[in-house]
């Protein structure tokens, strides 16, 4: 009795928090609710609406193209940055700090910023360009180039990864290395030998949750570009946004997060296919 005690705080929260939610965002998507009327019965017409939508291709373009081109390189930088703090010299707690702030900014201030930096007139990175003399590069403003600012925004946050990697890198035991480098293994060997194996399982769990997270970004691309230019950064969750709270059509806003669901679904259940085969665990049999 008592374990259910226990672990009554997260079923609660399961139930209020997910499957509430799930069964009346599934109710919705076979009805038409404007926030003001009742809900009327429509069938499956938010359903076939996804087959005619001509936003929902552009949504899932923008959605997709962040996700494939952001994760690679958030983990790659992440993992850089913790390779680089792992070493030990004086003031490396200085530079943990400095290099995990950006991840625990208000997401809200983190926009205001960086549109700012990224302002094709007088922002600080178009300037530096230019200092070196670059062009001058409309980051918010071009189709072509909104989402490489994305991507430069995601990868400054990456504090959290970096954090994770530092953890992996200082549980592999010293031993290893002494060992490798008696048998003469240079730096990249034991980086390929014995640093990413030992780590892959938390490259695996930054993966997965890297892609979880990119096809949620919501709040910076409603405040710096709010979808444009041109619907180019009109991701998936801010697609549902617009639909739900601005054109008030809650019955297909929850059709599009059933969508949402069942693409985070298949493609975590494709990344454990495919990569969770080459993950080494120590302790395994």
């Amino acid at each position: 009795m008592i374990g259910y005690v226990f672990i009554m705080p997260f079923i609660l929260g399961f139930i209020l928090w997910f499957l509430v939610p799930a069964l009346v965002a599934a109710n919705l998507t076979f009805q038409r609710w404007n926030l003001i009327s009742p809900p009327t019965y429509v069938g499956t017409a938010n359903i076939e609406r996804l087959f005619t939508d001509p936003i929902l291709p552009q949504s899932l373009k923008a959605t997709f193209l962040f996700t494939i081109l952001s994760v690679p390189i958030g983990l790659v930088f992440a993992f850089f940055l913790a390779m680089l703090i792992n070493t030990p010299i004086r003031g490396i707690a200085v530079f943990r700090t400095i290099y995990f702030l950006p991840s625990i900014v208000p997401a809200v201030a983190s926009a205001v910023l960086w549109a700012w930096l990224l302002n094709t007139e007088f922002g600080l990175v178009n300037y530096f360009i230019r200092e070196l003399g670059g062009p001058k590069i409309p980051w918010l403003q071009d189709p072509g180039w909104a989402i490489p600012a994305f991507i430069i925004l995601s990868t400054w946050g990456v504090g959290g990864s970096m954090i994770i990697f530092l953890a992996g890198l200082q549980g592999i035991p010293e031993v290893y290395y002494e060992a490798a480098k008696l048998d003469g293994a240079g730096r990249f060997r034991q980086l390929w030998n014995i640093t990413l194996p030992l780590m892959s399982p938390i490259i695996f769990f930054n993966l997965v949750m890297g892609f979880i997270n990119s096809f949620q970004v919501f709040v910076s691309a409603l405040l710096i570009t709010n979808g444009g230019p041109q619907n180019a950064t009109l991701f998936l969750v801010l697609y549902i946004y617009r639909t739900a709270f601005q054109s008030q059509n809650m019955g297909y806003a929850a059709t599009l997060s059933w969508v949402l669901f069942f693409i985070l679904m298949i493609l975590s259940l494709i990344i454990f296919r495919v990569a969770g085969s080459r993950v080494y665990y120590e302790n395994a049999d």
